[in-house]
């Protein structure tokens, strides 16, 4: 258990000002005030919040184990400090530069403190280092956290924009796909057409592949997949993009697509989507 002695948290609390502004001193020279993606006042606003929590908590109780109550507001300041770094677009050192940067200042506030008792200033400068350090490391693990929710929500929505179902006719969707087809993307992509289906009543759904670089046998499971969902909503399905290189991966591969009907181009699979919901279409005169 580490708690820090009461002359510690005395001087801190009595040289909070000295400290904010050799803390923010500390982040101008690191660069984290130069940036303009966040203001000067508002760094000294959190400077300032934090450090009370700092001193709130270290009063309380043990600040080598951060997983006490006392520490939950500054567990839930860095939390959410890190979601705002991260959504800003900063990176995991910009943010983690916050806490360190507190540490010169704190470390010759104790010098002064402790300039008679080398004993105890070894004492409490490890554990002013160790709680930092802790600190730290929690706001890097929240920034990574966050981070990564804002690239799987990102990813998400690029696997909705790369997947839009188009009506074509009244009872015509069509789906052209650009990029590698994986089991997340087919997925994404069974959904969202079936979702449109059932919304127009639509019987004849289009797959274009003709974006999709390559088809191996993967890829015509997934196809085969989404081709079989489609049939069992009621509606029929026709793959246009069937290029002369992929129709020999095909052969070469001895896939069976029997059953499937496969069109060289969209032009043709609406065409033939037409002419099965009984419309054709003429040049006029």
């Amino acid at each position: 258990m580490s708690i820090l002695k009461p002359a510690t948290i005395d001087a801190i609390k009595h040289h909070q000002s000295a400290l904010l502004d050799g803390w923010i001193a500390n982040l101008q020279q690191g660069g984290s005030l130069s940036d303009n993606r966040i203001s000067r006042d508002d760094v000294s606003r959190q400077a300032k919040e934090f450090l009370a929590l700092l001193v709130s908590a270290s009063v309380a109780g043990d600040v080598a184990d951060l997983a006490r109550t006392e520490w939950s507001e500054s567990r839930q300041f860095l939390e959410t400090l890190s979601r705002s770094r991260a959504m800003q677009g900063f990176d995991s050192h910009h943010t983690a530069h916050f806490i360190f940067s507190l540490k010169r200042p704190l470390f010759d506030l104790l010098q002064k403190t402790y300039a008679s008792d080398p004993m105890a200033l070894s004492a409490e400068l490890w554990a002013i280092s160790e709680l930092l350090d802790t600190l730290g490391m929690h706001t890097i693990r929240a920034f990574q956290k966050s981070r990564e929710e804002v690239i799987r929500r990102q990813q998400e929505e690029l696997l909705e924009l790369s997947t839009p179902v188009v009506k074509l006719w009244d009872g015509v969707l069509a789906l052209p796909m650009i990029g590698t087809l994986d089991s997340q993307r087919t997925q994404v992509v069974m959904e969202s057409l079936l979702q449109r289906i059932v919304e127009t009543g639509s019987d004849i759904a289009i797959i274009d592949i003709t974006g999709v670089p390559t088809v191996d046998t993967l890829v015509a499971q997934h196809l085969l997949k989404t081709v079989t969902a489609i049939r069992l909503m009621g509606a029929d399905c026709i793959i246009s993009g069937i290029r002369p290189q992929i129709a020999q991966t095909i052969v070469h591969l001895g896939l069976d697509l029997g059953g499937i009907v496969t069109k060289a181009n969209l032009a043709d699979a609406l065409a033939l989507a037409l002419k099965r919901s009984g419309l054709s279409v003429t040049r006029a005169e």
